[in-house]
């Protein structure tokens, strides 16, 4: 399949072929599998404190003639501690056990459970792959994006990575056609749900995904655009490429990106693939 490469002011130029990593099948739920393996790891870990509700001496002796004893005092055996004392009189308040004022929990959540969910290296790159395809069908594009006037994908001519400042990639964006598509991301009062009670005050939309071929200045430059986000093209992954497990998202190409993965061979199961 050949595209079309772009310059900054949206107008086409020279004809490229696509690297074969866009000709892969579409898994859906080979996608899906693999951004959650990825959501799994990035899960943080809670549980209670392996001496919560224990710390106090709580020892009651359930034996007949034992001092300090609770036999033939007409209350369950469950443990207690001492309150006060007059004598051989004793003032029992229940702790440890589970229910009891103070306690532990009977099944609390352990810090030791594993939440990783594994995922085979040739599933993974084979669902990377299967995102790419996706990335490039209007069927899919259009079900999460507003399409822009260009044909899909976008590929941009290597100028595109040197601009360092946010108003020239908001611009460039505009000029192949995303204006409505920036528009749509950037709705600022959405309101999260009950998200909003814990410092998530905003849902924000995804949007574009911008893949350039290294480090450059449109990292930088292009982060503070609502909704965008920027990675080089070694470091893809499904969740980036299919957020919430959905594969069709609108990426902007850089020409030297798809020159690196036709080069280096990413994503694939030959040798000389890095990743």
């Amino acid at each position: 399949m050949k595209a079309k490469i772009l310059n900054i002011n949206g107008n086409e130029g020279k004809d490229i072929e696509l690297p074969e990593q866009f000709k892969e099948e579409i898994h859906p739920n080979l996608i899906k599998r693999a951004v959650l393996s990825i959501q799994s790891v990035e899960r943080q870990i809670y549980g209670a404190m392996t001496t919560a509700g224990q710390r106090s001496s709580a020892k009651l002796s359930k034996r007949r003639r034992n001092y300090r004893g609770s036999y033939g005092h007409g209350i369950s055996r469950i443990s207690r501690k001492i309150m006060w004392r007059r004598g051989t009189q004793f003032g029992w308040e229940g702790a440890f056990a589970p229910g009891t004022k103070g306690g532990r929990r009977a099944h609390p959540p352990k810090a030791t459970k594993i939440f990783e969910q594994k995922i085979n290296r040739k599933e993974r790159r084979k669902a990377i792959r299967s995102a790419l395809s996706a990335s490039i069908l209007k069927e899919y594009v259009e079900k999460r994006h507003i399409l822009p006037t260009n044909k899909i994908p976008l590929i941009v001519e290597n100028k595109f990575e040197e601009l360092n400042k946010t108003k020239n990639v908001k611009e460039t964006l505009i000029n192949l056609g995303l204006e409505k598509e920036l528009e749509r991301i950037s709705i600022k009062k959405v309101r999260a749900g009950k998200g909003k009670h814990r410092g998530r005050k905003y849902r924000i939309k995804k949007g574009p995904l911008l893949v350039v071929s290294k480090e450059c200045p449109l990292e930088r430059s292009g982060r503070n655009l609502q909704g965008i986000e920027i990675s080089k093209v070694n470091t893809l992954n499904a969740k980036k490429l299919a957020p919430g497990c959905v594969a069709g998202r609108l990426i902007v190409w850089s020409e030297n990106a798809i020159e690196r993965l036709r080069k280096e061979k990413l994503y694939t199961n030959e040798k000389n693939g890095t990743v």
